[in-house]
């Protein structure tokens, strides 16, 4: 058996990872990269394999970084099945229908204002190209057996982090192999915590928090601090989201904020069409979260919702103190954009980071105390307060990650730490190999390695 670490390796982004066995050729997840140069540029070259020779794609969840290369992947010649649950098979649709359009747009404004280095930018997909992805989804079920050939099953189990996330367990050549996809956090506001694996031979875990705890203090305590100290010398809050669970998680704590009488009554505003689509997706996935009904429509209908781009300008240019919620959640592209080129100017502006920032983006450089960020081809100042609240994460941090590999009956083969750049994944590996003893290995990107 061979697996190859394609991508998220040494980074967050651009999660894929193909194993091979007897002929059959399975990816799991099929990732964009995001971030650096570097990494972005990876989007355009083609895999060491070709897409054709792929049976199956096992989708752990439907974030960006997971699923946002397979419109490249069906487009160079991909024809299987792409295995995942019926929650993110909804995600995976809306966002890649987002990132679709977001790209089209990014290279039609990057033709028309001529700040692109390439003569004619293009988009890395199309949304024609994002739909072709949809008729390859088969939905399975949480814990039941999928047959994937005579001696192959996969069995996906509840990971947390966001609606339909899961591990998965391969079992092949006698041999189980397990691929954490993403871990959500034990004690997570919306998400139930993650499911512990049993038994694996060999593990594949990710590390994006491998070095941090989450800190002890309530994030709801943070935001009532923040956001009634903004509103007292009249600016706006803007917090970057991720569309995906991290939108309805800020919702639901200020909307508990609102109903203690905690903070003032000012606009309150979600911006982003997909995290408004995503608010459907948990009406109708209610076994995935633990929101009760009645919260939930009450909280939806303390917020303005804004799907029409006009709305956002006239909301732009509205000077009324208010807080604004808009993805993209690391800043890279979506509506939080438009608002941050009108406030992150403006000293009495409050942007609240809520979610991890990956290297080379907007978001990154904002918390690291950038003096000025540039946005569709233009410089700006940022005279606003930039503040991060860690609480809010949906990834499981150090704790939670040392925890997930808690209930293993018997000691693995290898853990092989992924999705994480290498200094949380080189302190993780210490004290996995502290804690439990199991042999860790760090992967490089395109390395091979022989089970």
């Amino acid at each position: 058996m061979k697996i190859t670490c394609i991508g998220g390796v040494g980074t967050v982004t651009g999660s894929k990872t193909l194993v091979e066995s007897n002929g059959i050729r399975i990816l799991i997840d099929c990732g964009q990269f995001q971030g650096l140069k570097p990494l972005r540029e990876l989007n355009w070259k083609p895999l060491p394999i070709l897409p054709s020779t792929i049976d199956f794609v096992l989708l752990t969840h439907g974030h960006l970084d997971h699923c946002g290369w397979l419109p490249r992947l069906i487009n160079q010649g991909f024809d299987g099945k792409i295995y995942c649950t019926s929650p993110t098979a909804d995600v995976a649709k809306l966002i890649l229908l987002d990132s679709a359009k977001i790209q089209e747009e990014d290279a039609k404004l990057a033709n028309e204002k001529k700040y692109s280095k390439h003569e004619i930018a293009e988009p890395l997909y199309t949304v024609a190209q994002a739909e072709k992805v949809f008729p390859h989804f088969r939905v399975i079920n949480p814990n039941d057996i999928i047959d994937l050939d005579a001696e192959i099953e996969a069995v996906f189990t509840n990971a947390g982090h966001i609606l339909g996330a899961c591990t998965v367990e391969l079992r092949l050549e006698n041999k189980v192999l397990v691929f954490s996809g993403d871990i959500g956090r034990d004690n997570d506001v919306l998400m139930f915590p993650p499911i512990k694996p049993k038994k694996a031979d060999y593990v594949f875990l990710e590390s994006t928090y491998g070095d941090r705890l989450h800190p002890e203090t309530d994030p709801k305590l943070e935001l009532e601090m923040y956001i009634n100290n903004a509103i007292h010398n009249g600016g706006t809050i803007i917090i970057p989201s991720f569309a995906v669970e991290r939108v309805q998680s800020v919702m639901y704590m200020i909307w508990k904020l609102k109903e203690e009488k905690r903070i003032p009554n000012i606009p309150y505003i979600v911006d982003t069409p997909m995290g408004i689509s995503m608010l459907g997706l948990f009406t109708a996935n209610k076994k995935w979260h633990r929101l009760p009904e009645h919260e939930f429509i009450a909280m939806c209908k303390m917020f303005t919702l804004i799907s029409d781009y006009q709305e956002t300008i006239d909301t732009i240019y509205n000077k009324q103190p208010k807080l604004v919620i808009a993805a993209s959640g690391m800043v890279t592209g979506g509506r939080v954009l438009s608002y941050l080129e009108r406030y992150i100017q403006l000293p009495e502006t409050t942007v609240i980071i809520v979610g991890y920032q990956g290297e080379g983006t907007r978001g990154r450089e904002l918390l690291e105390g950038a003096k000025e960020v540039k946005i569709h081809g233009k410089y700006y100042q940022v005279n606003a307060k930039v503040i991060e609240i860690e609480g809010l994460s949906a990834h499981g941090d150090q704790k939670d990650l040392l925890n997930w590999l808690s209930d293993l009956e018997e000691k693995p083969k290898n853990v092989f730490l992924v999705h994480g750049e290498d200094e949380p994944a080189e302190v993780l590996q210490l004290k996995i190999q502290e804690k439990y003893g199991f042999e860790c290995i760090i992967p490089k990107m395109g390395q091979v390695f022989e089970l």
